[in-house]
């Protein structure tokens, strides 16, 4: 599963239904992702073995990993924005932080990307990131812009040109 990945999330699964995590999952997958839950030692086992960075206390607890094979960006979007809307999950979220020695503040525990490991709040802000698709749009409209104005800066004197013969030919033809 950690061969040719560009990033690798963990998260919380604890309190969620069958029906909330198969969303998950549909969401991970639509982003270019998969989903799965391996032991926390296996886990940690593969990273070694893999040469990859130690996520050291990121895995311990319940956690399911994310693959993400494409945009890292993405499959961190479909995890943050994941939120159980119904009232039974609210519940099941206040019952969780009542039980001692358990933090849970959100779904996401931590991850990595390009062999650095990421906290909690690094991969959401990570997910907070414009998608790939967005910064290549965003990089073009820069790039495209000043030739855009200097085309209709050249096309000015001749625009008003036309408009001017135009006119006449209307006034001539009225007479």
């Amino acid at each position: 599963e950690l061969q040719d990945i560009t990033a690798m999330w963990v998260i919380d699964y604890r309190g969620l239904t069958v029906k909330e995590v198969e969303t998950l999952r549909r969401a991970v997958r639509e982003a270019d992702a998969k989903m799965g839950v391996y032991k926390n030692t296996l886990m940690r086992l593969a990273l070694e073995n893999a040469e990859l960075p130690e996520l050291g206390d990121i895995l311990s607890g319940p956690s399911a990993f994310v693959f993400a094979t494409g945009d890292p960006v993405a499959s961190a979007k479909a995890i943050k924005d994941f939120a159980p809307k119904d009232e039974n999950t609210l519940l099941r979220e206040v019952k969780l932080s009542q039980v001692p020695g358990l933090e849970r503040e959100g779904v996401i525990k931590g991850g990595m990307m390009d062999g650095v490991a990421y906290g909690a709040a690094e991969v959401e802000a990570i997910a907070a990131l414009p998608s790939r698709e967005e910064l290549i749009a965003k990089l073009l409209g820069t790039i495209s812009n000043p030739m855009v104005k200097m085309v209709r800066v050249c096309n000015g004197p001749m625009e008003y040109f036309a408009r001017a013969v135009s006119a006449i030919a209307d006034q001539k033809s009225a007479a």
